[in-house]
């Protein structure tokens, strides 16, 4: 006999109440107190419960968020001289789907012709990195061309020519491409916070939409965003990411707005030595994005930190992701985590805690005023030197690193570049906010040991 298929197979089992596991959960805790033992804290503030069922969720008012369809393996590529479409069609033979052109020079290097040679379901998203010799007159074919001089203001300390040189070629790429760009991973690589990076992104955002207001409609913005090791929370942040700029969106009319969302794993957890750990913290930053509803994911090859770009390194990072794409079908449902208790729950509070610090920025007089007083570069380093207090106490534990490092590795005589920031002595009109690593000062000592070892 076919049973019914509508019919509900957990219609048997009675419902439990919160109450219910709590009163259950404080029986096997022995009188213990429920919240002293299982709640816990997280650095953002939001309070962990052992289990969420249904009635969190009547609590909280749940986005309706679009996800795509599918999501992307994207590849950067550094244009230095003249665009070359053979080589976006060698690496789509590869298996990359999209790519994140970088422009170091002027729009001389892109030519009609070659761009013509791409197939148009391929999408390129070019990125201009100076703006001294930009002189765009016209759309150049479907591709888009974005400018993100605050970015380059909150990483380099410095506009690229000047505020309002930067602003007057950032409205006029805006006025051909009706394309926002906001880059926002240099919160996460310097140590910021989920609620930091997701407000400070918003304040980001909204010094360009106050800049064109009183222009067309944005056709669609893209953020890009790293993503860290919290699996869960990373997953929310991105949910929450598309929430806040919905809100925002709205704030000015601009409804058809289409949000794309980027993303690459963080550098910040990353470590030199037992560098092969590092494809297992890529893989699991990889599945938050695609489970939070990324259109793009870019990884980020396990010897990235010390090796020039190279064909093996690359691989791997690309079959990572083919393998989550093709093998473990993690492309075969757009929208997973929609309605998972607690995936929503951390959405709702992450979004909402950051839009009370997005509020609290704007209040103060904006994202560039709190940049130019130092007060954005001081909270990140708050809350950095918490997390790097944490992991030398080995409260964060990196194995290879702090946690069970192998005594035999050697990396002296494997790197191909010195793998830490070094200082510049030069003027900055804004104190940079600088990337830095966990692993950094362990690395350091090792590395010097190495060295003494070689010269006994």
């Amino acid at each position: 006999m076919i049973e019914d298929t509508n019919h509900n197979l957990f219609a048997e089992f009675d419902e439990v109440s919160a109450k219910q596991w709590k009163q259950n959960i404080q029986f096997e805790l022995k009188g213990k107190d429920y919240s002293d033992n299982l709640v816990w804290e997280s650095p953002e503030g939001i309070h962990i419960k052992p289990f969420y069922n249904e009635e969190d969720l009547q609590k909280i008012i749940l986005p309706k968020l679009k996800y795509p369809k599918h999501w992307r393996i994207q590849k950067t590529i550094t244009i230095q001289s003249k665009f070359n479409a053979d080589i976006i069609l060698a690496k789509i033979e590869e298996g990359f789907e999209s790519f994140r052109i970088i422009l170091n020079g002027d729009n001389e290097a892109l030519s009609i012709e070659e761009l013509n040679k791409i197939p148009s379901k391929t999408p390129i998203f070019f990125e201009v990195q100076s703006s001294s010799k930009l002189t765009l007159n016209e759309k150049l074919g479907n591709f888009s061309v974005q400018f993100d001089p605050i970015a380059h203001l909150v990483k380099t300390g410095n506009w690229h020519q000047s505020l309002n040189s930067d602003f007057n070629n950032f409205k006029n790429i805006f006025k051909i491409f009706g394309a926002l760009s906001v880059n926002i991973e240099t919160y996460q690589n310097a140590g910021a916070n989920l609620v930091q990076q997701l407000a400070y992104a918003m304040a980001h955002t909204k010094e360009y939409c106050d800049r064109i207001m009183e222009e067309k409609s944005p056709g669609v913005i893209n953020f890009r965003v790293a993503l860290g090791s919290n699996y869960f929370f990373e997953i929310a942040k991105l949910r929450a990411l598309r929430w806040l700029w919905d809100s925002l969106a709205t704030l000015y009319n601009w409804a058809n707005c289409e949000c794309i969302i980027h993303v690459v794993p963080s550098k910040r957890n990353k470590t030199i030595y037992d560098y092969n750990t590092n494809m297992l913290r890529t893989t699991t930053e990889c599945m938050s994005g695609v489970l939070g509803g990324a259109d793009t994911i870019e990884n980020l090859p396990y010897d990235k930190l010390y090796h020039y770009e190279n064909d093996f390194g690359d691989r791997l990072a690309k079959n990572q992701l083919l393998i989550l794409k093709e093998e473990s079908y993690f492309d075969a449902v757009s929208n997973a985590t929609d309605g998972t208790y607690y995936i929503e729950q951390l959405t709702h509070q992450l979004a909402t805690k950051a839009l009370a610090l997005f509020k609290e920025i704007e209040k103060s007089g904006g994202f560039l005023k709190q940049l130019k007083e130092g007060t954005i570069q001081k909270k990140i380093k708050e809350v950095a030197n918490e997390q790097q207090a944490e992991f030398n106490d080995k409260k964060i534990l990196s194995v290879g690193s702090n946690f069970q490092p192998n005594p035999k590795d050697r990396m002296v005589d494997t790197l191909d570049f010195f793998p830490f920031r070094t200082k510049e002595k030069r003027k900055t009109l804004i104190e940079p906010i600088v990337e830095k690593r966990l692993s950094e000062k362990i690395e350091k000592e090792r590395l010097q040991q190495e060295k003494n070892n070689e010269t006994h």
